[in-house]
């Protein structure tokens, strides 16, 4: 099978001045980005400190009740490392204060519904602080389909969107993402237990060898 191809210097370069044109187009400085503590966001958030400046970034943690205590020690991890500002909105009173009309809603329903709240959440600090949403979707994750509409696929600029999770992995690696975020298992950690591979059923090193020969 093909070999994805890895460039982690020509990548970080090329990535940096896409992020930095981006928002300076439209006349901004700064951008927000949802830092769950997985190796996605951690990447956006290392590469925006790099484009624009760690005074220009602003993580936003956004757990809900039943969020990983580990999640948000790898989040902090980020914004010790790059000197970020960071703000913490706890998502649970308004999750539940919907559910408790719906409680037969499955975790899929409600995984859904806390992806689009931390939208709105994001685009609402965007707002407050003149600045552009910063996504954290990969390729793999686009082509397959695997996230929320109108929820973690909205954003004003990815840097991400043409890589792949394996591009992801060895990117994050280079530019100094903590370790144990780049080693972890993948999880959106939407409910207890959740792994991304789980859910979909297959690895994403298996999956990104196919959809490059497929894609690219």
């Amino acid at each position: 099978m093909g070999r994805i191809p890895t460039n982690p210097p020509l990548l970080q370069k090329i990535l940096t001045a896409f992020i930095a044109n981006e928002v300076r187009k439209v006349g901004l400085q700064r951008v927000v980005v949802g830092l769950s503590g997985g190796v996605d966001s951690s990447l956006s958030a290392f590469l925006a400190v790099a484009a624009l400046g760690p005074e220009n970034v602003l993580a936003l943690k956004m757990p809900y009740k039943t969020s990983s205590r580990e999640s948000l020690e790898h989040a902090d991890l980020v914004i010790a490392a790059t000197g970020i500002q960071s703000l913490t909105v706890d998502i649970s009173p308004q999750i539940d204060a919907y559910f408790a009309r719906f409680p037969d809603a499955d975790n899929m329903r409600r995984g859904n519904k806390m992806a689009r709240e931390r939208m709105t959440i994001l685009y609402d600090h965007s707002a407050r602080w003149q600045a552009l949403v910063l996504g954290t979707s990969n390729k793999t994750e686009l082509l397959l389909g695997y996230g929320t509409l109108y929820g973690d696929m909205a954003s004003a600029v990815n840097p991400l969107g043409d890589l792949y999770k394996t591009q992801v992995w060895a990117l994050a690696r280079f530019v100094g993402v903590p370790q144990p975020i780049v080693d972890k298992q993948p999880s959106a950690d939407l409910w207890v237990g959740q792994t991304d591979e789980a859910e979909l059923g297959f690895s994403y090193r298996e999956v990104d060898e196919l959809l490059y020969l497929m894609v690219d």
